[in-house]
């Protein structure tokens, strides 16, 4: 985590700060015991939504104050070049997501050609491949980033073993879960907006496709 100004998460304990910032980054938790969510609603952090635990825009506020780098930051630069290298690898990713659940005439794809499945987990490798080398270089600026390669790698494992969800479902810290919360700490950290960011992206991905 990064200085930054009023309102920030470090008025809270080392446990409940943990906490704030894992449920912004998820966006949600799902089935998780009352004894852990509990002081995050009694903070004002989260409310409960049937089985559903969501941050309070109060979280939400705070962690991105937490997160965010200062504008005259050594590592922003730095930073922002890991983010730029990331973008088109995302565009890829949800095109890897969508080629898992659908084939390519919009029908579900019921995974019983696996020779199409096999095309999907090689395109997967392609993107595993290229976000290696950014993820390293992410580590090495951002404290705790080393955990989203963990992540990957361990979804990439059960998902050959056999744990056809572990690529897409929300469910679960798939490789597409994992992903999400990287790319929220990203723009977290660079005080970036969703709409900048998919300008952003379609303007790399263009770059980077001719």
């Amino acid at each position: 985590m990064h200085p930054a100004a009023a309102e920030r998460t470090d008025t809270f304990d080392k446990s409940l700060t943990e906490a704030v910032v894992d449920l912004v980054l998820r966006g949600m938790w799902r089935g998780v015991p009352e004894a852990r969510y509990r002081p995050l609603v009694d903070a004002g952090l989260a409310m409960v939504k049937g089985p559903m635990v969501l941050p309070t825009e109060y979280a939400k506020n705070a962690v991105a104050r937490t997160l965010r780098i200062p504008a005259d930051s050594e590592h922003r630069e730095r930073i922002n070049a890991v983010y730029e290298a990331f973008l088109p690898v995302n565009r890829t990713v949800r095109e890897v997501c969508t080629a898992w659940q659908c084939r390519p005439d919009g029908s579900v794809n019921d995974h019983t050609d696996s020779v199409y499945d096999a095309g999907v987990r090689e395109m997967l490798e392609d993107v595993h491949e290229a976000i290696q080398p950014v993820l390293r270089r992410l580590e090495r600026l951002v404290a705790g980033s080393g955990r989203y390669l963990t992540g990957l790698e361990e979804a990439l494992d059960q998902f050959d073993d056999g744990g056809a969800q572990w690529l897409a479902s929300p469910l679960c810290d798939s490789y597409h879960t994992v992903w999400m919360r990287l790319h929220q700490e990203l723009l977290l950290v660079l005080g970036i907006s969703r709409a900048e960011d998919e300008v952003l992206e379609e303007k790399l991905v263009r770059r980077s496709r001719g």
